[in-house]
């Protein structure tokens, strides 16, 4: 885990588990799901059909960037939504996490 030092006087919210692909890891309450998984280890939370990485960009929700998979739902903004403990999150791999496939999507 890679956190931020706090400044004297601030503390993180109480600590609790979610589960980062199939693995238990530990985040915070008051943290989004993006800082939580910047924290664990990596910027990349999704790969595009193309193949191509992508991660935290604008953190504010604009540029659809930091997708993921929560609890199921796909499409996810990261960056957008805060840490519950017991989440599940998936980082999403091109078309798959959606059901999709590049047979089946029309805008291929």
């Amino acid at each position: 885990m890679r956190r931020a030092t706090l400044p004297a006087g601030v503390r993180r919210g109480p600590a609790v588990t979610v589960n980062v692909d199939g693995t238990p890891r530990q985040a915070h309450l008051g943290e989004t799901v993006a800082a939580a998984l910047m924290a664990d280890g990596g910027p990349a939370v999704r790969v595009t059909r193309g193949g191509e990485p992508r991660g935290i960009y604008c953190g504010m929700g604009v540029c659809f960037e930091c997708l993921v998979v929560v609890d199921g739902v796909p499409n996810t903004r990261a960056c957008m939504t805060w840490i519950r403990d017991g989440m599940d999150i998936r980082h999403m791999d091109g078309l798959a996490a959606a059901g999709l496939t590049k047979e089946n999507d029309h805008d291929a």
